[in-house]
């Protein structure tokens, strides 16, 4: 087993100071103070009244007013902030207005920003804030960046927990842009081995074991289906293994009780093999380790947050290159489980990675599986850039996975599974192929997924719509959206 030990301890992408203050509106000191205003009035401070009645307010959601210098309020600005119908504000809203806010603010050059929200949506209002001040701008040498420098929440002296919420708030959102840092990385600057790097980097700075797993491991352990698809590239493969353990796992004595394995896919770039991909936007293909990404943010959070299970993340790292050793259409490999595969397609590589690393964690004891993979072009066809693709074989993991995805505001579909979708996976000389021709291509690559998930209770969801923003949002840079990293999250915090 190769350990990285002497790697130096994460550096945090944090970048902004995030407070509570227990003042009121009027008091708070702040470059802009941002204030909900809803259709069909209620807001009467600060010459909302007026505004409204001149046509300049409407609450409609995501409308931006800003108020400079405004009499009695010790803010330099009041940005009045339409928040839409009362009864439709819930925390996904709260999230994403206060992206909006922080966006269109941090344009302006504020730094400093208070936001006078629910005390009950703080954690909510931080995540917007956070994400929506996240740059993908990295590799620019322009000196005219723009940042948030802090975050104040407000909260009345009686509001309970807002501490506690602004806290986990942060936590997330920095795990969530991890991710989005992590999928921004360029080929040639995240290898299957530095993003092992990476992970281990984020596990030595926050307690968590990591282990990597280099080539000749995977080969005693028999991932065929693994490393078919790394053979074609000069970079070597990593099975990269992180571990949370609580402090006093759940069940009686004797009993392991539930172990949550969290499988993420990683190819850091993806040409489509010898089945090589059009020139056409194959630039975005460093985004197809955003499944990779998403596990080793959401086990950043974890390790902060401490659920009462423990959760092992598997992120198998590879290149699908088509190098003079690149497999073939037509080979067969066998996977770590023993089954054989017929590789028709080199360029459904995804599902080849995630079938030995799920048999993987299946025999590390995890009791119940999460994949996350940009997987399949036919999710998008299904469901747009809007639903992540969710996949089961077990109801009451797909309900639990789908009441944290709906919490967290990660907007989830259950597609159908039903067996006789396997038929289109047969070959004639092996156990199945890879792909399952035209129709239902992302069921028919989740029910490749499912041959090795077996018994296991196991969903698999499918991003590849939904992992990146090909045009900048009002409350969101263009590029790696995070998800779903909020989702795996409360599905950790929340087991009992």
């Amino acid at each position: 087993m190769v350990r990285l030990r002497r790697l130096s301890p994460s550096c945090k992408i944090r970048n902004m100071r995030i407070i509570t203050e227990r003042k009121s509106p009027e008091q708070v000191s702040a470059d802009a103070l941002v204030l909900p205003v809803f259709e069909g009035g209620g807001e009467r401070r600060f010459g909302a009244v007026e505004l409204a009645e001149a046509g300049e307010i409407t609450g409609k959601f995501g409308e931006l007013t800003l108020v400079h210098h405004p009499q009695n309020v010790a803010a330099h600005r009041v940005l009045f902030a339409g928040a839409g119908k009362p009864d439709k504000f819930d925390s996904a809203a709260a999230r994403k207005l206060a992206g909006i806010a922080a966006r269109h603010l941090k344009g302006k050059s504020v730094k400093r920003i208070a936001f006078a929200f629910d005390p009950a949506m703080a954690d909510a209002v931080v995540e917007g804030a956070v994400l929506g001040n996240f740059e993908p701008d990295r590799y620019r040498t322009a000196n005219d960046k723009k940042s948030i420098d802090q975050v104040i929440v407000l909260a009345d002296g009686v509001a309970p927990g807002v501490e506690q919420a602004v806290e986990r708030g942060r936590v997330i959102a920095e795990a969530q842009n991890l991710t989005r840092e992590l999928v921004n990385e360029p080929a040639n600057r995240l290898t299957p081995r530095l993003l092992a790097e990476a992970a281990f980097r984020m596990a030595a700075g926050h307690g968590l074991e990591c282990e990597i797993l280099d080539r000749p491991q995977m080969e005693k352990l028999g991932m065929g289906a693994l490393l078919g698809v790394a053979q074609g590239s000069a970079e070597p493969p990593a099975l990269i293994v992180i571990r949370y353990r609580p402090a006093s796992p759940p069940g009686p004595s004797g009993y392991p009780g539930p172990h949550l394995g969290l499988v993420g896919k990683g190819v850091t770039f993806d040409t489509g093999g010898i089945s090589i991909k059009p020139a056409d936007g194959m630039e975005k293909m460093k985004y197809d380790m955003g499944g990779g990404a998403a596990m080793i943010g959401a086990l950043q959070a974890v390790a902060q947050i401490k659920p009462a299970i423990p959760v092992t993340a598997f992120i198998p790292a590879v290149e699908n290159m088509p190098g003079s050793r690149a497999q073939r259409p037509g080979d067969i490999v066998t996977a770590m489980s023993g089954k054989t595969i017929e590789v028709i397609n080199t360029d459904a590589e995804g599902r080849l990675i995630l079938a030995d690393a799920i048999t993987y964690a299946r025999r590390q004891g995890c009791t119940h599986l999460v994949d996350a993979a940009t997987l399949t072009g036919a999710i998008v066809v299904a469901l747009g850039h809007l639903n992540i693709g969710l996949f089961s074989n077990d109801d009451a993991l797909r309900d639990r996975v789908l009441a944290a995805a709906s919490a967290e505001g990660e907007r989830t579909w259950a597609m159908p599974l039903d067996e006789d979708y396997k038929d289109y996976l047969k070959s004639a000389f092996a156990d199945l192929a890879n792909v399952g021709g035209r129709w239902g291509g992302a069921i028919t690559a989740a029910m490749f997924l499912k041959e090795f998930a077996e018994d296991t209770p196991w969903v698999h969801l499918d991003i590849a719509g939904t992992a990146w923003l090909d045009e900048e949002k009002p409350y969101l840079a263009k590029g790696p959206t995070g998800v779903p990293v909020r989702t795996l999250v409360r599905l950790a915090a929340e087991w009992k």
